[in-house]
């Protein structure tokens, strides 16, 4: 009996669980890897829901970061007016051609260039974005031209303006924060003239961060003479102006714009530069991205 006793009493015989512990952790492994994965894919499908749900939208269209987009705006009843001077007609909406660069996201500031056109030839302002686009985009600027969805019997300055004063109301009403983003007017030609006078226009009409003028291919000075029509506010006087001018230009030669920058100089305006590159009368695109540079530091945006 008391054999029997000490036999019971001694530690029970150990099983060797090494081969089943083993086999049981990798188990529980691959259990949790599978958890694991699936948690991540459900994550990424939802940021990417998010992402796609919350894409940013202009007048109900997505819009494209390193894209481009274009809206129809309306045209009030003020801005129609505004545009029948002169016998035109009325325009109810109008076009606008937009170039986003790469990372846009409208809860952030971004500087807008608008693009104007020459008047002659029927020719466009959305005709002449590929002048721009390249410079624009890589200096992190959004390109903007607009034209109306009927022709004007006279493409005015007052046609222009009105149907660019649409647009920039329809962004702003999209996206608020957009009334403190820096513009900038660029133009070629006769579109360089017609930049002078609708950023007089633009400044007179109501508040609006004027940032510069990019005058290019200009052989007569539109710009003081419409700061002394509109009579903008004197920090319009403040405003960057770069004139970009082609050595072997004959539309409008070096020595015209020599007069424009002067004629400038003594209006008032205190930051003109006047830069020459070697082509004729031509955009040339790394003199844009100068430009929009220079813009940048001056205005420290």
């Amino acid at each position: 009996m008391a054999q029997s006793l000490f036999q019971r009493a001694r530690p029970p015989h150990r099983v060797n669980l090494k081969g089943v512990n083993a086999r049981s952790s990798a188990v529980d492994l691959a259990r949790t890897s599978v958890r694991c994965m699936l948690v991540i894919s459900l994550f990424v499908a939802q940021q990417l829901f998010v992402r796609s749900s919350d894409a940013a939208k202009l007048a109900g269209q997505d819009v494209p970061a390193g894209g481009k987009c274009e809206i129809r705006v309306p045209i009030s009843k003020y801005y129609q007016d505004y545009a029948a001077e002169g016998g035109n007609p009325r325009p109810s909406t109008g076009r606008a051609l937009l170039m986003f660069p790469s990372g846009f996201n409208p809860s952030r500031s971004w500087p807008i260039l608008i693009v104007t056109s020459t008047s002659d030839n029927d020719r466009t302002s959305p005709m002449d974005v590929p002048w721009y686009e390249d410079a624009a985009i890589k200096e992190g600027w959004i390109v903007l031209a607009t034209d109306a969805t009927i022709r004007p019997r006279a493409d005015s300055t007052a046609w222009r303006f009105a149907i660019l004063a649409a647009a920039l109301q329809t962004i702003r009403h999209d996206w608020p924060q957009s009334a403190q983003w820096p513009i900038a007017l660029a133009g070629f030609s006769g579109g360089a003239k017609i930049t002078g006078e609708l950023g007089a226009m633009l400044a007179k009409s109501g508040p609006i961060r004027i940032c510069g003028f990019l005058l290019i291919g200009i052989n007569s000075d539109r710009l003081s003479a419409a700061y002394k029509d509109f009579r903008p506010a004197p920090g319009f006087l403040s405003t960057p102006v770069w004139i970009s001018s082609g050595a072997s230009d004959r539309v409008a030669p070096p020595a015209s714009e020599e007069l424009v920058y002067y004629s400038l100089k003594r209006t008032g305006f205190q930051q003109v530069r006047l830069e020459q590159f070697s082509d004729g009368h031509a955009v040339k695109s790394t003199e844009v991205q100068r430009a929009l540079h220079w813009f940048r530091d001056v205005g420290k945006f």
